[in-house]
């Protein structure tokens, strides 16, 4: 996350001449974590507070996606592209917490208070307080009791 808020800093840099050696150790630094991590984050991405990577290894997020507030991911998630002519990546609401080795993919439109799980892929929107599961994924509302849990 670190690497990622630099590159996101860097954008603020006015001159030309100081944004490019800055952007030339942005990249440098992007690689050494892609290679010693496994995480794909690139800055374009935009990403809410408290954004929590469980686990690291396999984590691929689009540079067109959007994360809410509070969102966790785990190991082997993709966030991404569904077609390549397509340059448009999932919006994530808060409090979504995706299971390992998830596959969200296209233009689609996950609500606040969603649970994605396990090996799930998504390729439609989920509303607010559901669970989607199975492959490809099926969306069912979550418990009243498992919404008062999240609030707390």
């Amino acid at each position: 996350m670190l690497v990622y808020r630099f590159g996101r800093w860097r954008y603020g840099i006015r001159s030309g001449l100081l944004r490019k050696p800055v952007s030339l150790l942005y990249k440098v630094l992007y690689k050494l974590v892609q290679i010693l991590t496994g995480i794909e984050l690139p800055c374009e991405a935009v990403v809410g507070r408290n954004f929590v990577i469980d686990h690291f290894g396999g984590i691929i997020v689009s540079g067109y996606a959007r994360f809410g507030d509070n969102c966790r991911i785990r190991n082997g998630v993709v966030v991404g592209l569904r077609r390549v002519d397509e340059p448009s990546a999932p919006d994530i609401g808060n409090n979504v917490d995706i299971g390992a080795g998830a596959k969200l993919l296209g233009p689609i439109r996950v609500g606040d208070n969603v649970v994605i799980g396990a090996n799930a892929v998504v390729l439609s929107d989920v509303p607010a307080n559901s669970i989607a599961i199975g492959v490809p994924a099926v969306i069912k509302p979550r418990r009243p009791e498992a919404l008062r849990d999240v609030a707390l």
